[in-house]
């Protein structure tokens, strides 16, 4: 029969399942088949608003500017193909799992490195806000009545990501595959069909907002010269979403089977691949099709019901337009496929962001909790950091993914930068190092893909602060300092605290004397057992000590005392103020005055009860007194627990339920489950 313990422990064995030993971590070592959904679904995924964005953006001015869109898609596919490139050669040289937090503390120092943290941090917490909404927004694609609904299931799917996340690496790989693999290969079949469709079929292919017109923004009526640049480069900074998460397979090389970094830089170049070719198609459908989409529904001339409808995305668009309308079933496949994938490319931040922290909690830069493994052998304290800070920005932004994208990539192209330069000055040390022709060769060929990989990432970092500051950028320029200073203050304080604790001679040596002292409230089995505690550690003072609060209450005591015939003299303190707490501790101060080397235990009896209601029921006066007493320079404070009779086989599962018996303190049922003292 399962113990009460065993039954509390229920809901959380229902959501994580049976705990994970240890030395099983090597069981949760992903194969490249795993490794590809876990870590690539989220630049996968988001071919799925990539071109949205750079069409929202170019739709400011009207349909005049759309004829960018090809050219802008194909800086974007150049910059990612550049970005892959560079990064196999950091999974390469640094498999350790760091990323570019690590190439930069290495290759820049500290500064660098915390500046690449903050900005990582900050980017994984939008990753989640952006691809929940983004997935969100595509169910409401497929059904419009769940429009008012929004902010609730984008916080639902949170949590069901938190859940699946705390299963573990494999379980959750597992769970993520299938529907990446279903979006990919729904997309690529859509690619196919529509392209054909198009060139080689009477039908056509035409998006249900092709017979649109746009009205141009105020003031984006008449563009040209660097208003026109601007507002190119703005669409291009938009269009670079296509590479967020890219980073994520850098920071988890160590959950890669063998030989890690070889199987890391080959899942890059499939992601860079695939990731390449579905954003170049969707691009390509959406030119085709005559597929509009705008900030302001209403600026599509046309659109009766702008007001109150929600647009559909191109995704949906295109789908519709593919596959013979919104009612088809190939639709309801790539809106399924699309709306799971974007929810499940949240992923790569729960993996990323959790094995970030872990590195930086290893160096102190981050809470050392972060670095705990929870049952399941993953980061937990991470994924629910995560998955805070993530609802926080879906209810402050409504789960709307055009705001929210204009935080996005910031984070990630800056720590791009750093992250490529670094693996430049990496290069050139290594070549003054290296004499081997071959390995010189080689190395010299990575250094010229990482310089090529730091401009590109560099000019557009640039671009993107310049362009979106305005939008909305400002919220993480902001952000990734405070960020920064908090990683500084927690290192300082780890720092400081290792100095404070380093042993020295006085830590040594011992005290020269004992003072015990048992603070009293009744004559009862809790304060005989403290006392007889105190007495059986030979103290060279034993002092009962109790505060006249009542002087009827104090007498009543004072009697009792005497007529138990207790070997050990009762101290009273007199409280005109009816305080326990402060005469006690200016007791244990005058002690301490009068002999500094002095070491006074203070013993503590306790109550231990079975049920939270209890605790209610008992005074708490010995809390407040253990909070203050541990602030005290040579002062312990020991506890002695009373087992109630309900608290009794709470603990062991055996149903017991009757009172203390005798030998329970030697086989130690003197439970501390629930603590409440009967002191005062």
């Amino acid at each position: 029969m399962p113990s009460l313990s065993d039954l509390g422990q229920l809901p959380k064995r229902l959501v994580l399942g049976r705990p994970v030993r240890s030395d099983r971590a090597g069981e949760s070592l992903l194969p490249k088949r795993l490794a590809l959904p876990i870590f690539a679904s989220d630049p996968l995924s988001s071919v799925a608003y990539a071109t949205q964005e750079i069409l929202i953006v170019l739709t400011l001015a009207g349909t005049a500017f759309l004829y960018l869109t090809p050219w802008l898609a194909v800086g974007v596919v150049f910059l990612l193909v550049t970005v892959v490139l560079s990064y196999r050669q950091v999974v390469r040289a640094y498999p350790s799992g760091g990323g570019d937090y690590e190439v930069a503390m290495k290759n820049h120092g500290q500064f660098a490195a915390l500046v690449v943290a903050s900005a990582l941090l900050t980017d994984y917490v939008l990753t989640v806000a952006v691809s929940v909404s983004a997935g969100t927004d595509n169910i409401i694609s497929a059904f419009p009545q769940l429009h008012e609904h929004r902010v609730a299931i984008a916080v639902g799917l949170v949590a069901l990501l938190v859940a699946i996340n705390l299963r573990g690496v494999r379980e959750s790989g597992r769970t993520f595959a299938v529907p990446t693999y279903l979006f990919i290969s729904g997309i690529m079949v859509m690619i196919v069909t529509g392209l054909v469709r198009y060139f080689l079929t009477d039908a056509g292919l035409s998006a249900e907002t092709s017979r649109y017109t746009v009205t141009p923004e105020p003031g984006y009526e008449q563009l040209a010269g660097l208003a026109l640049l601007f507002l190119a480069l703005r669409a291009f900074a938009s269009g670079c979403t296509a590479l967020t998460g890219v980073e994520a397979i850098a920071n988890g090389v160590p959950a890669f089977k063998p030989p890690k970094s070889r199987n890391a830089a080959t899942t890059l170049a499939l992601m860079g691949g695939i990731a390449a070719t579905m954003f170049s198609g969707v691009t390509a459908l959406a030119l085709l099709s005559g597929v509009k989409y705008t900030e302001n529904p209403c600026d599509l001339e046309g659109f009766a019901n702008c007001e109150n409808e929600p647009q559909r995305t191109v995704i949906a668009q295109l789908a519709a337009a593919t596959f013979g309308g919104d009612g088809s079933l190939g639709f309801f496949y790539i809106q399924g496929a699309t709306a799971l994938v974007l929810i499940l490319a949240a992923n790569t931040a729960f993996n990323g962001f959790p094995l970030l922290g872990s590195v930086l909690a290893q160096d102190r830069f981050l809470p050392r909790q972060l670095h705990t493994r929870g049952d399941k052998l993953v980061y937990s304290n991470g994924i629910l950091l995560l998955a805070g800070f993530a609802v926080l920005l879906i209810v402050a932004f409504d789960a709307d993914v055009t705001r929210l994208i204009q935080l996005y990539i910031i984070g990630v192209f800056t720590s791009f930068t750093i992250g490529q330069w670094g693996m430049v000055r990496h290069w050139n040390r290594e070549l003054r190092l290296e004499t081997d022709p071959a390995r010189r060769r080689q190395a010299r060929r990575s250094q010229v893909i990482n310089t090529i990989g730091g401009t590109l990432t560099t000019v557009v970092l640039v671009i993107i602060v310049i362009t979106k500051f305005t939008h909305g950028a400002w919220l993480v320029i902001v952000a990734m300092p405070v960020i920064f200073a908090l990683m500084r203050s927690i290192h300082r304080h780890y720092d400081h605290v290792a100095e404070q604790l380093v042993p020295d001679t006085d830590a040594r040596m011992l005290p020269s004397r004992v003072h015990a002292i048992v603070l009293v409230a009744k004559v009862h089995k809790p304060t005989l057992r403290a006392l007889a505690f105190a007495r059986a550690t030979r103290p060279d003072v034993l002092t009962a000590l109790t505060v006249n609060v009542d002087d009827a209450e104090t007498r009543a005591l004072q009697s009792d005392w005497e007529r138990y015939d207790i070997p050990v003299p009762l101290t009273v303190l007199e409280s005109p103020y009816r305080e326990i707490t402060r005469p006690v501790v200016d007791y244990v101060k005058d002690v301490r005055r009068e002999s500094p080397r002095e070491l006074v235990v203070v013993f503590v009896p306790q109550y231990v009860v079975g049920h939270w209601w209890e605790n209610v029921l008992h005074n708490q006066s010995a809390l407040r007194l253990r909070a203050r007493l541990q602030f005290q320079p040579g002062v312990m404070i020991t506890t002695v627990p009373w087992q109630l009779e309900s608290s009794v086989g709470r603990d062991d599962g055996d149903g017991r339920r009757g009172g203390p018996a005798p030998g329970d303190l030697r086989r130690g049922l003197a439970s501390d489950e629930v603590e409440v003292t009967p002191y005062g």
